[in-house]
């Protein structure tokens, strides 16, 4: 008969190993715990240093002390370091892999690791270079820049450029789903700064790049300077009335020649070829007047006819255009100061819209007078930033204004000069779409023949709903118009603002032509007037969908239009409106749409 044996007990070497190899693996786990949580608290303290240092930096740069700004810099990518190499070990990558504590881990490292790509690559070369450059450069001084400054800045800029904008696409890339608010936060911090920066570096490396050529480094050049005149309104502003020759060699600038729109002829046939869609939207006139040339929302055609009709007036072959508006010529006056003009007036800031826009119609019958003074003016303005005398800061802050509110436009005849500044502002192209924003275009182009756009009132709002089943969306921009003439706008108004019915148009009336513009892609559904379809002429300009209305309203008359298109497909993204540049600005705002 067998008997059960009782199981036999581990032998004491072997739980002693067991109980050494748990203690062990809880000495390292509470080890790498430490080691992290000092290095998290090392890093934190690091960074939180180094940030506010970036501010300090250019705050010791536009003061002009370089010395203290290279000793801030090193400071900074002393910290910035520290960081990164605080969270970039073994032990913390490893930590990243724990639930909850590793999302947070994570940003911490990709956080730190922007900061010190910033730091090195970024301000480091930029500080080294602002001994040598500095915001003056950019100021003419007895009509002249002084352009190897600019030349001997373009590899640092670029450099700069290049680092900014990738530490921006990387901190955008950084997940903040799972983590900490304080995370959270300083990941949000820094996205703001580094986009905001990059932007504004974006534009020093194009300046840089592109100003020594268009200054004469190589070769002397001319420019057609365009001054548009928003009183009577065409798609960039309005009416080039005015327009100079600008001639620039190895810094120097001139202004040589002007001209106003009487002394350009009418051609029989437009100067350059068109395209059916745009003689279609705004007709051959657009390439026989030179008024009509900023008809198109597209500067680079407005461009190449004013420059060809230069050279049938005048025998110069331009190397470019410019354009500006009496709004952008009232921040400049900002940075100058007040201006004494030949007649006696004091054109400043505050009244040169005013003087140059109402005023000078009260004063002057003869159009011809008017362009004149216009002329003169804008002479003045251009002298006085020409001679040194504008403030440099305040300087490029206007321009940056003007630019942002495309109130100034650049085209270059060579290809890869334009190519600098692409997707800016500056060169007046139609709206371009991407996959987080739908940009639409709203340009309007005076109908009256005359000076009426002075009262007329535009407001604006862009919206979208989606109440189909495929999800496509229908995308609608409203736009308010108001007559603000007075009552009695036939008798107490001059012929020349209200046309004197030259073309058809009751005396105090305004007749607008508005072409709106939808991304590519999405389909016209119509054009409504204070809520009734109405006729409209749909059209194509480069594979843009365009709608077209002229409306006439009487003084004190008010309409809204509403155009609307349907979507390709499912849109959850931003919307923005681009529009002519009036002279004064109502941002768009948001439509209520309901199914």
């Amino acid at each position: 008969m067998s008997t059960s044996r009782p199981h036999a007990a581990p032998p004491k070497r072997s739980r002693t190993i067991a109980g050494l190899v748990v203690l062990g693996v809880l000495v390292v786990l509470i080890a790498a715990t430490a080691w992290v949580g000092i290095r998290g608290l090392q890093a934190r303290d690091a960074l939180q240093t180094a940030v506010p240092l970036a501010g300090t930096i250019k705050e010791q740069i536009v003061a002009g002390d370089t010395a203290a700004a290279a000793t801030t810099a090193v400071e900074l990518a002393d910290y910035a370091e520290t960081a990164r190499a605080r969270t970039s070990d073994p032990v913390w990558r490893t930590f990243e892999l724990v639930p909850f504590l590793g999302p947070n881990l994570q940003a911490v490292r990709e956080l730190a690791a922007v900061v010190d790509d910033v730091a090195k690559n970024a301000v480091t070369p930029l500080t080294a270079l602002a001994g040598n450059l500095n915001l003056n450069d950019f100021k003419p001084v007895d009509g002249k820049i002084a352009l190897q400054p600019l030349i001997d800045a373009q590899p640092p800029v670029a450099a700069a450029d290049a680092a900014l904008s990738r530490a921006a696409a990387n901190v955008s890339d950084i997940e903040t789903g799972d983590v900490l608010e304080v995370v959270r936060s300083a990941v949000t911090k820094l996205q703001t700064v580094t986009v905001d920066t990059a932007v504004t570096l974006d534009g020093l490396n194009r300046a840089v790049t592109l100003l020594p050529a268009m200054l004469g480094a190589d070769t002397p050049r001319n420019y057609i300077l365009l001054f548009q005149n928003p009183a009577e309104l065409r798609s960039t502003g309005g009416i080039p009335g005015a327009l100079a020759l600008l001639h620039t060699d190895a810094g120097s600038i001139e202004l040589t020649q002007q001209a106003s729109s009487s002394s350009f002829r009418e051609y029989p046939a437009p100067v350059l070829p068109l395209g059916d869609e745009i003689r279609s939207i705004y007709g051959d006139i657009t390439g026989q007047f030179i008024q009509n040339v900023t008809m198109t929302p597209d500067f680079a055609q407005s461009g190449a006819l004013a420059r060809e009709m230069w050279r049938l007036e005048f025998g110069v072959v331009a190397d470019g255009v410019l354009s500006v508006d009496p709004v952008a010529l009232s921040y400049l006056l900002d940075a100058t100061g007040p201006i004494t003009l030949a007649t006696g007036d004091e054109l400043t800031s505050d009244n040169a819209v005013h003087l140059l826009l109402r005023d000078v119609y009260a004063r002057y019958e003869v159009p011809r007078e008017q362009d004149a003074f216009f002329a003169a003016a804008a002479g003045a303005v251009f002298d006085a930033v020409k001679s040194g005398r504008a403030d440099p800061t305040k300087l490029i802050a206007a321009l940056a204004r003007a630019g942002a509110e495309n109130r100034v436009l650049v085209w270059n005849a060579a290809e890869s000069e334009q190519a600098v500044l692409a997707d800016t502002t500056l060169v007046g192209a139609r709206p371009a779409s991407d996959s987080t924003t739908n940009r639409f275009g709203l340009y309007l182009n005076d109908g009256t023949g005359a000076k009426m756009d002075l009262y007329l009132d535009v407001q604006t709002a862009i919206g979208q709903q989606t109440c189909r089943r495929d999800l496509r969306p229908q995308y609608s921009v409203e736009v308010t118009l108001t007559n603000t003439a007075p009552a009695d706008a036939a008798t107490s108004l001059p012929a020349y603002v209200t046309g004197g019915g030259a073309f058809g148009v009751p005396l105090g009336t305004i007749k607008t032509v508005l072409s709106a513009y939808g991304p590519p892609g999405v389909q016209n559904l119509g054009v409504t007037r204070d809520g009734a379809t109405v006729p409209y002429h749909p059209a194509t300009d480069a594979t843009y969908p365009v709608s077209s209305i002229g409306i006439e309203l009487a003084p004190g008359e008010s309409a809204v239009l509403r155009f609307s298109w349907l979507g390709a497909q499912a849109f959850t993204g931003a919307l923005e409106l681009r529009s002519t540049p009036l002279i004064a600005l109502h941002a768009a705002t948001q439509l209520d749409l309901g199914c």
